[in-house]
């Protein structure tokens, strides 16, 4: 007889403790609604994805393929890094995409389902926000860790409605982002996180397990400056931890390394389970970001201001020798238009 597949999923007390932080689990995938996809519903704000690159907000879906499987623990993430596992997942192990992708938008979709009755809901919006146009794989874990994933991205570029799909990444397995390359799999555009512009900080910030983080982000640096994908450095800064002067040279020595079309600078947030490691005095004001960017953009004369979002706390620039134009969806295209969004 034929041994039946046994299925990588989470814990079964972990996933009802992210059930009741209102996410919903699939096996060892995870998906969420964040509170800017809910608020633009009701017509009242919009992410600054949709600021800066034009993304539907109502129309995101932010989910993960390893929720939970990670190889740092960031002492700024607000998800349960406690939880956090490190293990391999086996390709022999793991669901299928197909499987995950239809299974995480009918969850999320019942996590919508309380606005259908909600006054102040735009009926419009809510009817298209059941149908994403827009995938972020990112959420919670690092979803490079899921081997399956040049499959998962093809398959969502599959999709009619798919427009676009972001892939957020910590830099620690550049061979996933090496193979997503040559299976001609790329997303849409890329986010490698940045948290420090040299190793002891980056120790500091990110508290690796891999013993060679510092060769393997490297690597994905090299990576970045020579894919054919969009390509953005997110830096998140964490004041009087990684903001200093000092810093700032070592950062621009690895952003020039990677040449992102975009380069992201953002604050610390105090929310989640960050708040058992940081306090609200780690956060930065929108005024001390744009200082620190004023200092950093001094060192990189081919990236420019291209705008900043005050709630967000963050100031994106753009690559002007390396240009690629901001708009994935133009602002116009988009229903959120018609009601100033």
């Amino acid at each position: 007889m034929r041994e039946q597949k046994k299925n990588l999923r989470l814990d079964i007390n972990l996933e009802n403790a992210l059930k009741s932080a209102q996410y919903r689990v699939f096996g060892h995938s995870v998906v969420d609604v964040c509170h800017y996809t809910k608020k633009s519903i009701k017509g009242e704000k919009v992410c600054y994805k949709r600021k800066f690159f034009g993304i539907e907000t109502h129309r995101c879906m932010e989910f993960s393929p390893s929720g939970l499987f990670c190889t740092n623990r960031c002492i700024h993430c607000w998800r349960p890094i406690n939880f956090f596992e490190n293990l391999k997942m086996s390709e022999d192990v793991v669901d299928d995409p197909k499987e995950i992708v239809e299974n995480l938008i009918n969850l999320r979709n019942q996590l919508l389902t309380g606005f259908g009755g909600n006054e102040k809901t735009i009926k419009e919006l809510y009817e298209e926000a059941k149908t994403p146009t827009h995938f972020a794989i990112s959420l919670i874990g690092e979803p490079t860790l899921y081997p399956k994933l040049p499959e998962m991205i093809k398959y969502i570029k599959s999709l009619k409605q798919t427009k676009s799909v972001f892939l957020v990444t910590n830099g620690q397995e550049p061979e996933m982002l090496m193979r997503l390359e040559e299976e001609n799999a790329l997303p849409t555009q890329i986010y490698l996180s940045m948290n420090a512009g040299r190793i002891e900080t980056f120790m500091r910030v990110n508290l690796p397990t891999k013993k060679n983080f510092w060769e393997n982000f490297d690597k994905s640096l090299e990576f970045l400056s020579k894919t054919k994908s969009r390509t953005v450095i997110r830096i998140t800064l964490i004041k009087g931890i990684n903001d200093s002067e000092d810093e700032i040279k070592e950062f621009v020595k690895l952003v020039e390394k990677g040449n992102p079309n975009f380069v992201e600078v953002k604050s610390y947030m105090h929310v989640g389970y960050s708040k058992s490691r940081l306090t609200e005095k780690h956060m930065l004001t929108i005024d001390e970001i744009k200082n620190w960017v004023n200092k950093f953009s001094e060192f990189l004369p081919n990236f420019k201001y291209m705008d900043e979002d005050k709630d967000g706390r963050v100031v994106v620039l753009q690559n002007e020798k390396r240009y690629m134009d901001r708009w994935i969806v133009k602002p116009e295209d988009s229903t959120l238009y018609k009601y100033n969004l």
